[in-house]
C-alpha cells in the first residue's frame, strides 16, 4: 500500500482519531497512577517527612518493617478480616442472587433494595453502624436485651470489634450479588430441565449444574474481593480508628498512620510496596490454582 494512497490516509486518520480518544486516559494513567507508583517506589528507599528532602537509606525501611511488631499485628488482623469476610460475603451474595433470580412480581424493587447499601456513602454507612453497635443505646444490643441477652461492647471490645467490622462488610455485597445474578441468568434453562428428567434434587442441580457454570463468576468475585479486602480502610478508620488495643489495626490503617500521622513517607511507601507484593503473590497463586474453574469450550 503506497504511503500516499487514499486507503493509507483513511487508515492513518482512523488511527489518529483512536489515539486522540484514548490520549486523555493514557495521560491520566501516567500522571495519576504510574507516576505516583514510580515515585513511591523511590521513596520506599528513603527517609522522607515531606518537610525536608528525601534522604536515601537503602533497604533500611524494609529491614525495620520486618522487625516492626505493629506491622505483623496489622498483617494478622488483615488476614483475619480477609479469611472470614470473603467466604461469608461470597456465600451471602450468591444466596441473595439466587433469591433475586426468581420470576416473581416486584423483583426489580427487591433487587434495588438489596443493592442500595452499596451506593450509600462509606462514611455514612460507618456512622450508621457505629450507632447500631453502640453498647447502651444501639439497635443490636437493644434487640438482644429484648430476648434477655446482654450484648457485648462490640466496637469497644477487642474480641468483638473485628467481627463487627466483618458484619458491616457482609451488609455491602451488592456488586458481588449483581455479578452473580448476571451469571445465574446466563445458565441455560435446558440443563436444569435435563437434570430434572434425571431425577436431580434442587441441591444436586445447584452442585452439578449451577456451580460449575458460574465458577468463572465465583473466581472473579474471589480475586477482586481479596484484593479489595486487603485494602480495607474507611470503615475501620471511622468506626474504630484501629482500636481497641489494635484489634482492628488493619494493614492500610497502619500504613496511613505511619505515612500521614507520623509523616514517615518513606516507611509508608515501603509498607505500600510490601502490600502490593502480597496482593500480587496471592493473585498469582489463585490463577495458578484455578483448575476448578470451568470455561465453556475449554479442554479442562
Amino acid at each position: 500500500m503506497s504511503p500516499l494512497s487514499p486507503k493509507f490516509r483513511r487508515t492513518l486518520v482512523r488511527n489518529l482519531q483512536g489515539y486522540a480518544f484514548v490520549s486523555l486516559a493514557v495521560v491520566g494513567m501516567i500522571a495519576f497512577e504510574l507516576g505516583p507508583m514510580v515515585q513511591s517506589f523511590w521513596l520506599s528507599f528513603t527517609e522522607y517527612d515531606i518537610l525536608t528532602k528525601p534522604q536515601f537509606v537503602g533497604l533500611r525501611n524494609y529491614s525495620q518493617i520486618i522487625r516492626d511488631e505493629l506491622f505483623w499485628v496489622s498483617l494478622r488482623n488483615t488476614a483475619y478480616y480477609v479469611g472470614v469476610s470473603i467466604p461469608l460475603r461470597l456465600a451471602i451474595a450468591l444466596w441473595l442472587a439466587m433469591l433475586l433470580n426468581q420470576k416473581v412480581r416486584g423483583i426489580g424493587v427487591f433487587r434495588t433494595l438489596f443493592y442500595l447499601p452499596t451506593v450509600t456513602a462509606g462514611v455514612a454507612v460507618a456512622l450508621l453502624w457505629q450507632w447500631v453497635f453502640e453498647p447502651t443505646f444501639g439497635l443490636v444490643n437493644y434487640v438482644l436485651r429484648f430476648f434477655g441477652i446482654n450484648g457485648p461492647a462490640w466496637l469497644g471490645d477487642p474480641s468483638w470489634a473485628m467481627p463487627a467490622i466483618i458484619i458491616v462488610a457482609c451488609w455491602q455485597v451488592g456488586p458481588q450479588m449483581l455479578i452473580f445474578l448476571a451469571g445465574l441468568q446466563s445458565v441455560p434453562v435446558q440443563l436444569y430441565e435435563a437434570a430434572e428428567l434425571d431425577g436431580a434434587s434442587p441441591w444436586q442441580k445447584f452442585v452439578n449444574v449451577t456451580l460449575p457454570l458460574i465458577s468463572p463468576i465465583v473466581f472473579f468475585n474471589l480475586v477482586v474481593g481479596i484484593i479489595q479486602s486487603f485494602q480495607v480502610f474507611d470503615k475501620v478508620y471511622i468506626m474504630t480508628g484501629g482500636g481497641p488495643m489494635q484489634a482492628t489495626l488493619v494493614y492500610v490503617m497502619y500504613l496511613y498512620q505511619r505515612a500521614f500521622s507520623y509523616l514517615e513517607m518513606g516507611y509508608g511507601s515501603a509498607l505500600a510496596w510490601i502490600l502490593f507484593m502480597i496482593i500480587f503473590i496471592l493473585t498469582l497463586i489463585q490463577f495458578r490454582a484455578s483448575k476448578w474453574v470451568y470455561y465453556e469450550g475449554s479442554p479442562r
